[in-house]
């Protein structure tokens, strides 16, 4: 089953929750956690997501490249007008289990920065929260 997710004024972590639970499975009643038996997700309007309290101003995206001094922070300002997909994406990788089903997993998940998304001929179904 293909679920449509319209991010518009959703909160980021809410949002990202709900998704790991359609991407796990565990809204079926056969649900096991050894088992890949979700489902597929896009959600549209990324770029719309909000956050709560001042997390707009002072959140923070860290990386390392492995080197010394290899340090990379990213403000959420500037990762949300350059690439609104890849934090949600960040959103939903992390709360998913830390192993190779979970990878998966992830790749059924397919976010877009507007409206429009090329995956008109699943017919998804359209999820309010």
């Amino acid at each position: 089953m293909w679920y449509l997710i319209d991010a518009k004024g959703k909160v980021l972590g809410r949002l990202a929750t709900g998704i790991v639970s359609l991407l796990r499975g565990k809204h079926r009643a056969s649900y096991a956690p050894n088992l890949d038996a979700g489902d597929h997700v896009i959600v549209i309007n990324a770029e719309k997501i909000v956050l709560t309290g001042k997390k707009r101003e002072n959140k923070e995206y860290f990386s390392h490249s492995g080197f010394p001094g290899g340090v990379k922070l990213v403000s959420f300002q500037k990762l949300i007008a350059e690439r609104p997909e890849k934090v949600l994406m960040k959103a939903v990788k992390g709360m998913m289990p830390k192993n190779r089903l979970s990878r998966r997993m992830l790749c059924r998940l397919r976010v877009y920065r507007g409206e429009e998304h090329p995956h008109s001929a699943q017919k998804p179904v359209v999820v309010n929260g």
